[in-house]
């Protein structure tokens, strides 16, 4: 059995705490799952239409404690023909 994982996220619609966490199978695992929360959010989140935002993911262990963070800077920015 393995061990529970808890995921934050901080963005710019506010912070989101992860009161369930998931069970992996160890902690090498972390980076794998923060990569693909950082991935779907962007997917579904940024847009062209936004200049850009910055998506922030806190893992905690069981005792609460920060163990790891990933961030996801996305910019976008038209340049206009002179």
């Amino acid at each position: 059995m393995g061990e529970r994982f808890y995921f934050d996220l901080y963005n710019g619609d506010g912070d989101l705490s992860d009161d369930v966490g998931i069970t992996l199978a160890s902690a090498a695992e972390i980076s794998h799952e923060v990569a693909r929360i950082l991935t779907d959010i962007a997917r579904d989140e940024f847009t062209v239409n936004e200049r850009g935002g910055v998506i922030t993911v806190k893992v905690r262990d069981h005792d609460g404690r920060t163990i790891s963070v990933g961030s996801l800077t996305f910019t976008y920015e038209i340049f206009e023909n002179p």
